[in-house]
């Protein structure tokens, strides 16, 4: 039986939910004017928007930089809220629209390059032939922006390389991948499909700098092993890596999927680390306040189809370390 009752909110700060869309859009670009061009809008009117937000929060939400905006303490607070309620509100319009049968919205997903870069095309490609009311967003960038992007609930999901034995318990390993030594074509020592650890010693590498997992693991075997690595160039640009190994004729370490097209195509070479394997695993997580519920279900069931089918050509191993 309902209660006689009307429920006493107060939703003054939710009467208008496009003031709240043009926080989030700012928040997550940082800047007015690309926020604008992303809600096909004004910064003009953004910036009445943003205002009459401060206003009424009584506290500022962004402090200006010289590149943009980026949210102040309190707007850092209530960034996770204001995704939500913006993703509870866009469902509720799905359900009154009767549209909910069907996964539909917005799904961001934050990743590493190397991991974007043989995943995106297809995951697109396959959501439109069947979820074509999901709308996807890829953000890159390093370990450290993933984890704070997902932390921050910036992004939906987040793909992550993991290191060690096991991942998060709240994380979905699938996949792991081993280390490869990447050279130019016709390299004599990727030649080989494998390499001993000891066979980098002194050679002239384009490296991630550090903080940085997997130079991390690199140094610390190497110290172990008594050789030294020698990174000529420090670099965290998966791009650039590819080309300066290339055209320089330098060395790198990769898994094997950061450069599948180019070994395929023979455009660079690719020899399996051994004594000992460096190997990572590929995890994926959601954010706690995540986007729409069905669309990020699918979106993350359809990555872990494709992660498997990479499996299966010998881009990776399915699942956890052994």
């Amino acid at each position: 039986m309902q209660s006689s009752k009307a429920t006493n909110l107060q939703l003054d700060l939710t009467s208008d939910l496009t003031k709240w869309r043009a926080f989030l859009a700012i928040a997550e670009l940082g800047s007015l004017t690309r926020a604008a061009l992303f809600l096909n809008s004004n910064q003009s009117l953004l910036s009445r928007h943003l205002n009459a937000l401060e206003r009424e929060c009584s506290a500022r939400l962004f402090n200006r930089t010289g590149r943009g905006v980026a949210l102040s303490d309190v707007g850092q607070r209530i960034f996770p809220h204001v995704k939500a309620l913006l993703a509870d509100a866009e469902q509720l319009e799905m359900e009154i629209r009767g549209e909910a049968r069907e996964p539909a919205g917005r799904v961001t997903i934050g990743s590493l390059p190397s991991i974007t870069n043989p995943m995106v095309g297809r995951l697109f490609k396959e959501l439109r032939a069947t979820h074509p009311a999901i709308q996807l967003r890829i953000l890159e960038g390093s370990s450290g922006q993933v984890e704070e992007w997902l932390s921050d609930g910036r992004v939906d999901i987040a793909i992550l390389y993991r290191y060690g034995k096991s991942a998060p318990e709240q994380e979905q390993v699938l996949a792991t991948v081993d280390s490869y030594l990447i050279g130019a074509a016709g390299d004599r020592l990727t030649a080989a499909a494998e390499v001993p650890f000891t066979t980098l010693h002194d050679l002239p590498f384009i490296l991630p700098g550090a903080p940085n997992g997997l130079r991390t693991a690199l140094d610390a075997i190497a110290r172990q092993e008594r050789i030294t690595l020698a990174p000529v160039i420090e670099a965290d640009s998966l791009p650039l890596m590819r080309s300066t190994v290339a055209e320089a004729r330098l060395y790198t370490v990769l898994p094997i999927h950061a450069v599948w097209s180019e070994v395929k195509e023979g455009r660079l070479q690719a020899a399996k680390i051994v004594s000992p394997q460096i190997q990572r695993m590929v995890a994926m997580a959601t954010a706690r306040s995540k986007g729409p519920a069905r669309a990020v279900s699918a979106v993350a069931a359809q990555i872990g189809a494709i992660v498997e089918d990479g499996a299966r050509s010998g881009m990776w191993h399915s699942g956890a370390l052994s």
